[in-house]
């Protein structure tokens, strides 16, 4: 952009961000969903929810669950999944103020607790503030908050000065040196929290550069992004630009989009930094104009995926980007906002339909079918996943606060 674009566009996104005030504003003028469709789908969620919390094991948190032998999959704290099974039964107690789920999610975040000690992760953020961020935010907790910002300096661990990111993995050493991948963009929103409540800037000056090292690196010309970069700890350049989780290293792995599309939609809102609404206008776009988009508007595990229309679809993709275009239209300009919000309400539409969505009583007590979690290792595929519902309901529950 040339100089004087960019300072237009800077007053722009100040003034919209003045007027929006928060992703809540109202619009109902450009509302298609009723309020009755949303609160049918949050209470069969809810039913759900409590079936799923029958069949778990009172020590550990779901992850998926296999028709074929009718076979719930689980994890112990340590996966990086753990955190949403809590959140998302949080977010529906928010909604129902059923005690049932409440005391569930309680449960599960005493064993959740140890993991504020963990430096070997990078998915603190997932583990932590979609869990006890959210239970401090229905009711303000002073252990919640010191459980928290633990977490935050465990997180700061991993963070490389020369390379200016946080550290993703740990495995694989002989292959790469210092690997960041795009999920990672998901774990600033508890840095800056981390700033918020505590005062220190040292938690989000850290977000920052890791948001704009992703942004420098991790991106094609158009607005596609790779899934992992390998970065020199020496001299801090880029060494590899590859996929671990896509079909291949130039392709456009589905899930990997809507991180970035989230994250950098999230960085704006934490920041107001113009630079971040850009990217993840630029992101929304890509994803939106893509010819292999489907007309549901969920997309195939990868754009790319050779084997397109018969690839398998992603139903956890659709849900975390269906969340962020809903708070990404209240940023937007008029023409933007509109096209945001129909394409959100498509995909929560498509989601809730017999398509996606499981029959009551059945998957489990999961809600969403059709997730793929790693397809190239023949691991999660086409299965309900815990994060899809996670970022379902909470596009449910973004949805039923523009109408309110």
């Amino acid at each position: 952009m040339k100089k004087i674009e960019i300072y237009v566009f800077n007053i722009v996104i100040l003034l919209t961000a003045v007027a929006c005030n928060n992703m809540t504003t109202k619009y109902a003028e450009h509302l298609t969903l009723k309020s009755e469709f949303i609160d049918s789908q949050l209470h069969d969620a809810v039913s759900q929810y409590k079936l799923l919390a029958e069949n778990l094991n009172d020590s550990l948190v779901p992850k998926s669950y296999y028709k074929d032998s009718d076979s719930l999959e689980t994890s112990k704290t340590s996966w990086w999944t753990s955190g949403f099974y809590p959140g998302t039964l949080l977010y529906l107690y928010s909604y129902s103020s059923d005690k049932e789920l409440l005391t569930e999610a309680q449960e599960k975040l005493v064993l959740l607790e140890k993991e504020k000690d963990n430096t070997h992760t990078h998915d603190l953020g997932f583990m932590l503030y979609c869990s006890f961020g959210n239970a401090n935010r229905l009711s303000e907790n002073p252990h919640y908050k010191e459980i928290m910002l633990t977490g935050a300096e465990s997180l700061l661990t991993r963070y490389n000065p020369t390379v200016q990111s946080i550290r993703s993995w740990d495995h694989n050493g002989e292959k790469w040196q210092f690997p960041v991948i795009i999920d990672n963009m998901m774990n600033l929103e508890f840095l800056n929290w981390a700033t918020r409540e505590s005062g220190d800037n040292k938690f989000g000056e850290v977000a920052k550069k890791h948001a704009n090292t992703t942004m420098k690196n991790h991106f094609r010309d158009d607005y596609s992004s790779y899934h992992v970069i390998d970065y020199d700890t020496v001299s801090g350049a880029v060494r590899h630009k590859q996929t671990a989780q896509g079909e291949g290293d130039e392709t456009a792995w589905a899930r990997g989009q809507a991180w970035g599309l989230y994250g950098f939609t999230m960085m704006f809102r934490d920041t107001k930094d113009s630079a971040y609404l850009r990217q993840a206008i630029h992101i929304a776009d890509f994803i939106l104009n893509h010819p292999n988009l489907p007309d549901d508007k969920i997309p195939y595990w990868d754009f790319d995926a050779s084997t397109i229309p018969n690839a398998k679809r992603d139903a956890s993709a659709g849900a975390i980007i269906a969340s962020a275009l809903l708070e990404l239209q209240a940023y937007g300009d008029p023409a933007q906002k509109k096209r945001y919000l129909v394409a959100a309400e498509q995909m929560i539409k498509s989601l809730s339909s017999s398509s996606y969505k499981a029959k009551p009583g059945a998957n489990g007590g999961f809600i969403l079918e059709h997730s793929v979690g790693h397809l190239t290792a023949n691991s999660e595929v086409d299965v309900p996943l815990t994060y899809a519902d996670y970022y379902y309901v909470e596009a449910l529950i973004r949805y039923k606060e523009l109408l309110d």
